[in-house]
């Protein structure tokens, strides 16, 4: 049986090492990574791609497909995701100096997304992602590429609201580990190239899904 408040405890302890300042220099290789479930859930896959900056040139990437240790239970997500991203970072052989997480940071009940939760394991900088909000409370963002808000919870600011492209639902960012609150909104801005995603996880997750579209772009590269 599952202990769930256990869990949690052991989120509201791993939050407070959280560190939300910027514990890196300009970082000459970036990764971006993404979890997604196959098998009606019972495999998790995770996706870690290492990209050298300003570039974007695609290193190396490796993907992970191990069963699922942990059913889906709200607000636990990264109990669930962590493992095989282990396991895929474990097979990176040019570690980044920072690291984009498809999904939350500090913008969670407990102060612990993934991204938050994944950079606390391998001591590296993350800035989560993500494509829905958690927490928080939602706000209008003008319809201008680049447009953002503060991201709030009880008076306190936990991400922002990002306009990455037009006519494109907001993306949700917030700091994971070893990144400031000014930090992660400036990188996420750095990594746009015009699409929704910044370039980090929008490689990851077609990565992740062998899309033929990226198996094309990619495929004398690798």
């Amino acid at each position: 049986m599952i202990n769930t408040q256990q869990l949690r405890q052991e989120q509201t302890e791993k939050a407070q090492q959280i560190i939300l300042t910027d514990q890196f220099t300009a970082p000459v290789f970036i990764a971006g990574a993404d979890v997604g479930f196959e098998d009606g859930g019972a495999v998790t896959r995770a996706a870690i791609v290492i990209m050298h900056y300003p570039s974007f040139e695609i290193l190396e990437y490796q993907i992970a497909r191990i069963p699922t240790t942990l059913p889906y239970i709200p607000g636990l997500l990264s109990f669930r995701e962590c493992p095989a991203l282990l396991s895929a970072w474990q097979l990176i052989k040019q570690k980044p100096s920072l690291i984009f997480v498809d999904g939350q940071g500090i913008a969670h009940p407990r102060k612990l997304g993934v991204a938050s939760h994944f950079g606390l394991l391998v001591d590296t900088p993350t800035i989560g992602v993500a494509k829905s909000r958690l927490c928080g409370i939602d706000k209008a963002v003008n319809e201008e590429m680049g447009s953002h808000e503060p991201l709030m919870d009880k008076n306190e600011q936990i991400g922002w609201i990002y306009r990455s492209k037009k006519k494109c639902k907001p993306l949700y960012i917030s700091p994971g580990h070893k990144v400031s609150m000014a930090g992660a909104l400036q990188w996420v801005e750095l990594c746009m190239r015009g699409y929704r995603l910044p370039e980090p996880t929008r490689w990851a997750d077609g990565i992740a899904s062998n899309r033929r579209l990226f198996e094309q772009l990619n495929k004398n590269k690798l």
